[in-house]
């Protein structure tokens, strides 16, 4: 039997006929097989759009949540006894999972067991009513039990069937199982973040698993709109590997165009500096100095203006060639202050600038609170 939930809520920014743009609540109540706009409520843009929702842990949940943020009806099917794993991941609030909520908030569920007959014709009815399906097993899983891509088009030739997996449907590495560690290590990620002759070291969030899950939600969206020209469904085949590969930016820039193997260099970029995070009398602060002329200003602010006019730093490049030097040099003046007087001097100076906060002055910020960014689900 398929657990209903009452509502699900979520905030959408959305652009009106006169290309003005506002945020709008979307409210949800869904009762048996209708799914009932509240009065006054807009629906999001996937509202005609049903959903099997195959995956588990993280990177599909995640894709398959932004669907049904945005509108779409989202059945999880799960197995047997404990569901998804991470039902039993902490944190917990009230004895339920807080990981599984996260990705799985405003979804329906429903228990089959894909190997029982009676279950299997009942998953079928739902593909064939369905415009998505996305699954996250190991390649081969959906293969054996009959559910292939190929076997569930027979049925329904408007299926977007999705799969995500560690490494993709094909290459040596397709039947490996992966989690987000062992994708942030041997994608490379791991080996350029860090410090000089520090360790290799994790990206501080599950960022393999997200990435996987961002790619898949618009992999779907993409093959959707397709549809709507060639009326029939496609295959979208995402991998956590690739996903992670694509977001290494300047150093898969710099190996690709160069051959050299990109090293851990700390907060700061690359290319340009000053970029880093700086020490100031009681803290840090970011700063970013994109071009010669916020440097300059960034120099005057601090009130050392004759630093700018140093050989050493009198472009980018030089600066970049004796970045451990200008680093230096700037902290010297930013320790005679708190952090709190240059974020206000900085900016005004109109270099980009900006706090070191922890998590919890990053959620309780106004900006965050003026962007709706916690708001209650509503389960």
């Amino acid at each position: 039997m398929i657990g209903y939930k009452c509502l699900c809520r979520t905030w959408q920014t959305v652009r009106s006929k006169d290309s003005s743009i506002c945020r709008v609540q979307v409210l949800v109540k869904k009762s048996g097989d209708a799914v009932m706009s509240m009065p006054g409520i807009c629906a999001g843009p996937f509202s005609n759009t049903l959903v099997i929702d195959l995956t588990h842990v993280l990177n599909g949940p995640f894709g398959t949540t932004i669907l049904g943020d945005l509108g779409a009806r989202v059945i999880k099917v799960e197995t047997p006894g404990h569901g998804d794993d991470t039902r039993t991941y902490g944190p917990y609030l009230h004895d339920k999972s807080l990981y599984f909520s996260f990705v799985n908030r405003g979804k329906e569920s429903i228990v089959l067991n894909l190997k029982d007959d009676d279950d299997r014709a009942i998953f079928l009815n739902m593909v064939a009513q369905a415009d998505v399906l996305a699954e996250n097993f190991r390649p081969g899983v959906m293969a054996r039990l009959g559910f292939s891509y190929d076997d569930l088009a027979k049925i329904n030739p408007r299926l977007v069937y999705a799969s995500s997996s560690g490494f993709g449907q094909t290459g040596p590495l397709a039947n490996f199982p992966a989690y987000d560690t062992i994708i942030q290590a041997m994608s490379g990620i791991m080996s350029v973040t860090g410090f000089p002759g520090g360790a290799p070291t994790r990206v501080g969030t599950s960022l393999s698993d997200l990435l996987g899950g961002l790619y898949m939600f618009s992999g779907i969206a993409s093959a959707l709109y397709a549809r709507e020209q060639t009326g029939s469904g496609a295959h979208v085949d995402i991998a956590m590997f690739d996903s992670t590969l694509a977001f290494l930016e300047h150093s898969l820039m710099e190996y690709v165009a160069t051959g050299a193997v990109p090293k851990r260099i700390g907060n700061r970029h690359p290319y340009m500096a000053p970029f880093d995070v700086f020490e100031c009398a009681d803290g840090h602060v970011a700063i970013c100095c994109g071009n010669d002329h916020l440097f300059k200003a960034l120099c005057e602010a601090i009130g050392n203006p004759q630093l700018a006019a140093d050989p050493r730093f009198a472009d980018n490049e030089g600066r970049i060639d004796n970045v451990t030097a200008l680093k230096q040099a700037l902290e010297a003046s930013l320790k005679t202050r708190p952090a709190a007087y240059w974020l206000t001097a900085i900016h005004n100076a109109g270099v980009p600038i900006g706090p070191l906060f922890n998590v919890a002055e990053a959620i309780e910020h106004p900006q965050s609170k003026a962007r709706n960014m916690l708001i209650d689900a509503a389960g």
